[in-house]
């Protein structure tokens, strides 16, 4: 009986131990998940109460003339840009997971498509929120090859300071080119076609 009870113990010691390890996986994985979702930084009460403001400038021409602000170009948070693509596209039918990337000249799009729609209208959905988000100077490339999901996440802590991912960047726009791009590719097609 003695033998019984040592290794009953010894298994509950060895079971809850195993656990503790499981618990400990777990936990990494969450933090792991919540290091690279861009919602997870949390906005202070002042961010709060700007979103909650409306946006008003005001100008006349000659001060818009001698304003060297614009020589330097318009500055964006990315990340957020992304976050609010990502979310709009979600918020509709037809795709069910997406991945957004925000350069200071592109957006990247990869997404994994309802069954129910097709690869040009998915990727027209794609677009079409981009360009309700974006400024009209970016370029757009879309794809519904779910690999690039994981090709965009591995640049998510890029700087556009660090030139060292134009590279990656070339070669993820090349794979999506080979997708449908949505409606600018049905805009082309009809070019072609009253040529």
């Amino acid at each position: 009986m003695k033998i019984n009870h040592f290794v009953i113990g010894a298994l509950t010691l060895f079971s809850l131990s195993a656990c503790g390890n499981n618990e400990n996986a777990m936990d990494e994985r969450d933090d792991i998940v919540d290091e690279l979702d861009p919602s997870a930084e949390q906005q202070s009460a002042e961010d709060e109460e700007l979103n909650d403001r409306l946006g008003y400038v005001h100008y006349t021409k000659d001060q818009v003339n001698n304003d060297d602000e614009m020589e330097h170009g318009v500055s964006i948070d990315r990340t957020q840009v992304a976050n609010v693509i990502t979310r709009i596209a979600l918020r509709g039918e037809g795709l069910e997971q997406v991945a957004t990337l925000v350069t200071d000249e592109e957006v990247l799009i990869a997404y994994e498509k309802s069954d129910d729609v097709d690869e040009k209208e998915a990727a027209n959905i794609a677009r079409k929120t981009a360009q309700s988000v974006i400024p009209q100077y970016y370029e757009i490339y879309v794809s519904d090859n779910e690999s690039l999901i994981n090709d965009i996440q591995s640049l998510h802590n890029s700087s556009t300071t660090d030139g060292s991912y134009e590279n990656t960047i070339d070669q993820i726009i090349k794979e999506m080119e080979k997708s449908p791009q949505g409606k600018e590719d049905n805009l082309k097609e009809e070019m072609k076609n009253q040529e």
